[in-house]
C-alpha cells in the first residue's frame, strides 16, 4: 500500500509532535510543604501519617482542577528557628515519602527543589509557629506573657525570612498559603490546671499570633488561612454544648475535643477530621483551573 505524499508529511508531523504533547500533558502539579509536626501529620497513636492535612490536600484540589503531587519538607518539631538553622530531620520526624535532607536545612532543602521546579511548583504551604507558640501553656502563669512575646519576635523575624526566600525561590506566580492552628489550648478547659489559660489563650490568637502570622504571609503576596476561627475558637464561650464524656462545656471547646486530641490525650496535633478542615481551607486558595 502506498501513502500519497500529503498523508505521510502528516503522518510524520503528528509522529513528530506526539512526544511533545505528551510530556506536556504530563508535567507535574508540584504540591511544596514546609513546616512541623502539623505538615508531616503527626498522629499520638501512630506517629507521623496521611492523616495530615498536607496528604488530603490533593483531594480536595482535585475538584478545581488539579492533580498534585505531594513533595513534603515538613519535620515534627520545628520551630521558626529551626526551620531556618537546623541540618537535617529526623528519620522518624519526617511525614510519609518525605525526601531526606540530612545534610541542610529544610528552608535550604526547600529552596533548592523549588528553583529546579519552578515552573511545575503550583502551591507552597507553611505551617509553623505552633512549637513557638504552645510551649507558653507549659510555663508558669507569670511567665506566660513572656513567653509570647518571645513567640511572636520569632514569627516577624523568622517568618519574614523564610516567606521572602520562598517567594524569591517559587517566582511571583506560585500560590504560597500559610496556615496557623486550633486553639488546642481551649481543651484545658476540660483538663486539670488547664481552665486558666484556656480562656486567655483565644486573644492570644486572635489579636496577636494569628495576625503577626497573616501580615507575614501576605508582605509576599501569600495567603493565610485562619484555622482558629474555622474550628470554632472565637464562639462565645457563655455558648455552650454538651460532650461526653466532658457534660456541659463551650461549643468552642467542644470543638477542639473533636477536631484535636488535645482534650483526650494532652497532644496539640489534629485528629484526621481537623486535618481535613485545614485541607480543605488551603485547596480552597488555589484559583480554579479552566478544563
Amino acid at each position: 500500500m502506498k501513502l500519497r505524499l500529503p498523508l505521510l508529511v502528516a503522518l510524520l508531523s503528528a509522529a513528530l509532535l506526539a512526544p511533545t504533547a505528551l510530556a506536556q500533558a504530563k508535567a507535574p502539579q508540584l504540591y511544596v510543604s514546609l513546616g512541623d509536626s502539623y505538615a508531616s501529620g503527626y498522629q499520638p497513636t501512630v506517629g507521623n501519617s496521611k492523616a495530615g492535612f498536607v496528604y488530603q490536600v490533593p483531594g480536595f484540589a482535585k475538584k478545581r482542577g488539579y492533580a498534585l503531587k505531594i513533595v513534603n519538607f515538613g519535620c515534627g518539631g520545628a520551630t521558626t528557628t529551626s526551620l531556618l538553622k537546623q541540618i537535617g530531620c529526623a528519620k522518624a520526624a519526617l511525614g510519609p515519602g518525605a525526601p531526606n535532607y540530612a545534610k541542610t536545612t529544610q528552608i535550604a532543602a526547600a529552596e533548592k527543589f523549588i528553583k529546579a521546579n519552578r515552573k511545575n511548583v503550583k502551591l507552597i504551604t507553611v505551617s509553623i509557629s505552633g512549637n513557638d507558640v504552645t510551649k507558653c501553656a507549659r510555663v508558669a502563669i507569670t511567665e506566660v506573657g513572656t513567653c509570647v512575646s518571645d513567640a511572636l519576635t520569632g514569627i516577624n523575624t523568622n517568618l519574614a525570612e523564610t516567606v521572602q526566600r520562598l517567594r524569591k525561590a517559587g517566582g511571583p506566580k506560585v500560590r504560597i498559603v500559610g496556615i496557623t492552628y486550633p486553639d488546642v489550648i481551649l481543651g484545658g478547659w476540660v483538663r486539670e490546671g488547664g481552665k486558666a489559660l484556656a480562656e486567655p489563650s483565644v486573644a492570644v490568637f486572635r489579636d496577636l499570633i494569628n495576625p503577626a502570622l497573616k501580615k507575614q504571609y501576605e508582605s509576599v503576596k501569600g495567603s493565610f488561612v485562619d484555622v482558629t476561627a474555622a474550628t470554632g475558637a472565637y464562639t462565645p464561650l457563655e455558648d455552650t454544648t454538651t460532650l461526653a464524656p466532658y457534660g456541659v462545656i463551650p461549643k468552642a471547646v467542644a470543638q477542639v475535643c473533636t477536631l484535636t486530641w488535645y482534650c483526650e490525650k494532652g497532644d496539640i496535633h489534629a485528629k484526621k477530621s481537623g486535618y481535613g478542615v485545614i485541607a480543605k481551607l488551603v485547596a480552597l486558595e488555589l484559583p480554579k483551573l479552566k478544563k
